[in-house]
Order: C-alpha cells, then sequence, then structure tokens
C-alpha cells in the first residue's frame, strides 16, 4: 500500500500558510518527515489522521481517498500524536482493553488475547497492573504505539515521539518502530535528525510549509561527498567567512567556532574536507545548496 499526497495547501484563518502545494508518495516502510517546530508537519500528520481538511489537494491511501472516505481511513489507520493523555489512575491492561473495546475487538477472549501480544510488543506485559500515572515518559510513548497498533493498522503516523526521552528510552522507542515499518507505512514526523539518520529508508525535509527535499537518507549523504568543508575559527571572523562561503551550520566547540560550508571545490585556506551526513544534508537543504534557492546561513550552539 502507498500513501499519496498531491498539491496540499493549507491557511489557517490567521492568515498562516501551513502548508504550500506539498506532493509525497510514500511507499510501505519507515519515511521520515524532517523539519523544524512549525514547519508545516503536525498540520500535515493531522490531514492524513482526517482531524483536519486541506483548502487544496489531495490524499489517497492505496484506493482510499483521505479527504471523503474518512472512515475508512480510521479503520486502518494508527496515530500516535505528539501529546495524548492517558488516565493516571487506570492500569495500562485495563485502558487498553478499553480502547481494544472501542476499536471494535467485542468478544472478551479475543480482546484480551490482543491485548496481551500488543503490551509484550512494545514491553509493558510485566508492568500492565501498574497504573499510568507511575509510567516514565518513554513508558508512556510505548503505551501509546500499543493503542495505535490496535486492528493491524495499514497507515501508522507518529509525531514527535523521542521528544522528551531520556537516552535509553529513546533507544528501546526507535527499536519498537523500526519493527513496525517491516508491515506498513509508518510516517514519522520529527525535528531531530539522529532519529530519521537511524530509522528511515527515505525521507523528506520541510520547512515553511514546503517541501525542500525528498530523498533516501544514504543517497542524500553520499551526493554531498567532497562538497562539506569544516574550519575552526573564533566567533569574531564569522561575519566576514559567511560573506565569502556558503556557511550551512555553526557550532560551538570549547570556545571556538566550527564552520561547516558548502563548495564544490576547495574553499581556501584553512579548511578541510569534512565527511558528511544528515544534519549537513538537512542544513545544505534549508540553506538553499540544494533542492530550493539559497537563503540565510543556519546557526546552532552547542557546548
Amino acid at each position: 500500500m502507498e500513501l499519496q499526497i498531491r498539491d496540499v495547501s493549507k491557511t489557517y484563518p490567521n492568515g498562516v500558510r501551513a502548508l504550500d502545494a506539498v506532493s509525497l508518495t510514500i511507499p510501505a516502510g519507515m519515511y521520515g518527515l524532517l523539519g523544524p517546530n512549525g514547519a508545516g508537519k503536525s498540520t500535515l500528520m493531522r490531514m492524513l489522521a482526517t482531524l483536519q481538511e486541506p483548502d487544496e489537494g489531495s490524499m489517497r491511501l492505496g484506493d482510499i481517498d483521505i479527504v471523503k472516505q474518512k472512515d475508512q481511513v480510521r479503520q486502518t489507520l494508527g496515530y500516535l500524536p505528539q501529546e495524548f493523555g492517558v488516565y493516571p489512575k487506570v492500569s495500562a491492561e485495563d485502558l487498553l482493553e478499553h480502547f481494544a473495546l472501542l476499536k471494535g475487538i467485542a468478544g472478551r477472549r479475543a480482546r484480551r488475547q490482543v491485548v496481551e501480544a500488543l503490551l509484550r510488543q512494545v514491553n509493558l506485559w510485566e508492568v500492565r497492573r501498574q497504573k499510568l500515572g507511575g509510567y516514565s515518559g518513554g513508558m508512556k510513548q510505548r503505551f501509546g504505539v500499543a493503542v495505535a497498533l490496535l486492528g493491524n493498522p495499514k497507515l501508522m503516523i507518529v509525531d514527535e515521539p523521542t521528544a522528551g526521552l531520556d537516552p535509553e528510552e529513546r533507544v528501546r522507542f526507535l527499536n519498537l518502530l523500526a519493527e513496525l515499518g517491516e508491515s506498513s507505512v509508518v510516517l514519522l514526523s520529527t525535528h531531530i535528525i539522529e532519529d530519521v539518520s537511524e530509522l528511515c529508508t527515505r525521507m523528506a525535509i520541510i520547512d515553511q510549509g514546503r517541501i525542500l527535499l525528498e530523498a533516501e537518507p544514504l543517497r542524500a549523504i553520499d551526493d554531498l561527498s567532497g562538497r562539506i568543508w569544516r574550519r575552526v575559527i573564533s566567533r569574531a571572523e564569522l561575519p566576514a567567512l559567511a560573506e565569502e562561503h556558503r556557511v550551512i551550520s555553526t557550532k560551538l566547540l570549547a570556545g571556538r567556532t566550527v564552520v561547516r560550508v558548502y563548495s564544490e571545490a576547495a574553499p581556501g585556506a584553512g579548511f578541510e574536507c569534512a565527511e558528511p551526513d544528515l544534519e549537513d544534508v538537512y542544513f545544505s537543504a534549508k540553506t538553499g545548496n540544494i533542492g530550493r534557492s539559497r537563503s540565510e546561513p543556519h546557526s546552532e550552539a552547542a557546548a
């Protein structure tokens, strides 16, 4: 099954154009939608989840028209939003069984079998009787996946799933998502570059409601080989250097500024060729060196 998005646009009443003629073809497997907060990711996710409608354009999941056939979409949809509530005084087992009943799994025995299988899949079976209010952030996210998996969805939408998770929970959660991508379309919306690089076979970069780049992450990285250059400078040197070169990112390191620039050839003395990564792809797309016209360089400070 394939997800097709064609020329989808959305403008809110306050005049913000959240999506601008977005077109994507998303095959089965794990697909990353990468962009900063406010880029339009959540708007697109809500549309695919039938919670909003586009002003223009079409969206299809196989033969299903997502805009016109909402009930059919909901029957085969799993949705884990960025924020979702749980009943803190209810156990994971009881709440998941309740959601299974709402999903149409009427038989008590069948419902219990489904609940057990899902809680085991997300590694929560041993704490199934613990109240959800005592769960960590990562445990709640995994419970959300269990809810989203009810009914064996063909389309799974996961919006900013690892934001706020500690490193151990993040790894556990990403491993779970990787397993899900083997049998359905899993759309991962995130601003965390590492999530996409570790999980997704295809991705799109979105900013200000527009798709800047659609590619296979490994191929996009390979295409930048020999074009990313690195130099350590003082902060005071940055304005002049940005005038002469296509700066794609800067990072503070031990009181010095590490500059990465995009250039087809060696940009001059002091630069060394750097091994590109997905962060370079992301910033190169945002600064217009790949995918669209050039804009201002992006700066990032890190200790």
